[in-house]
């Protein structure tokens, strides 16, 4: 190739990728409105983001890949916690966590409870952006330094998966699948509370709850209650105050219409080996 192929070569592949990349750049301005879901940015949502940049939660925090890792990813945070859990836990962190246990050292930021709603109303609003996928492995709100958590079996036994039922080892993989997040808030080593209390023995638990006394639900089988904690969590509260307020349960109830039936089943045939 000579000197003057080569320059005609170089030009014309510049011209040419310079055109591509403009006509990608001008592709993602049309889509943006769609994939941010603009049309939902109300004034509450600008409020919550006033509250968030007022108070520096990206120091600590990051959103769609910015911010800093100190903290957790909240870009799905709202998908992953109920919105009482969150009100409860900007009211006063210290209830949640302690740095001598958890070394989770999250300041209380004072917030009135319009502006906790609004922040949670952003964030809301951030979890809905079409980020096609981002980020693959989210940092989720967990105790990854404990026992039981992110996935890690524990069980008397100490069972290997491999030994379960098809459809128990299909739900312990989405017990720790980190887009539905069961691990993020579930501990299932005895003693060990998170976000929810510790799942160690549930299975048991459920089958003494349906014929206890105090128990408000609807089901009449151990497996209908698990069933009812994942897609009714207020049916039934456990644990007090330290993982419900005003009657509402902390955990999310966005799994009943997030889940198929078979993925739910799969949870439940799970849930019932913890013994």
């Amino acid at each position: 190739m000579t000197k003057r192929q080569s320059r005609l070569f170089f030009l014309i592949s510049t011209a040419c990728f310079s055109l591509i990349f403009l006509a990608l750049t001008l592709h993602s301005h049309t889509r943006f409105g769609e994939l941010t879901n603009v049309d939902k940015m109300d004034a509450q949502v600008i409020a919550g983001k006033d509250v968030w940049h007022s108070n520096n939660c990206i120091n600590c925090h990051t959103l769609l890949g910015e911010g800093a890792y100190y903290a957790p990813d909240l870009t799905k945070i709202t998908q992953q916690r109920g919105h009482a859990y969150l009100a409860a836990f900007l009211a006063n962190p210290s209830k949640f966590y302690s740095e001598q246990r958890h070394r989770r050292i999250m300041p209380n930021p004072e917030l009135s409870d319009k502006e906790i709603d609004d922040v949670i109303a952003f964030l809301d609003w951030v979890s809905e952006i079409d980020n096609q996928g981002w980020p693959p492995r989210p940092i989720l709100v967990s105790g990854a330094t404990f026992p039981g958590t992110n996935g890690t079996r524990v069980t008397d036994a100490d069972t290997p998966s491999q030994d379960m039922p098809e459809g128990a080892a299909a739900g312990e993989q989405l017990f720790s699948e980190p887009n539905i997040g069961c691990s993020g808030c579930h501990s299932i080593a005895p003693g060990v509370d998170l976000a929810g209390p510790s799942l160690a023995g549930v299975g048991e638990r459920a089958r003494q709850t349906v014929v206890d006394d105090g128990y408000t639900g609807s089901a009449d089988t151990a497996a209908g209650y698990l069933r009812e904690s994942i897609i009714a969590p207020s049916a039934h509260l456990v644990g007090g105050d330290r993982f419900s307020a005003n009657g509402t349960s902390f955990m999310p109830t966005n799994y009943g219409k997030d889940l198929d039936s078979d993925q739910i089943d799969a949870l439940v045939d799970y849930l019932s080996t913890l013994k």
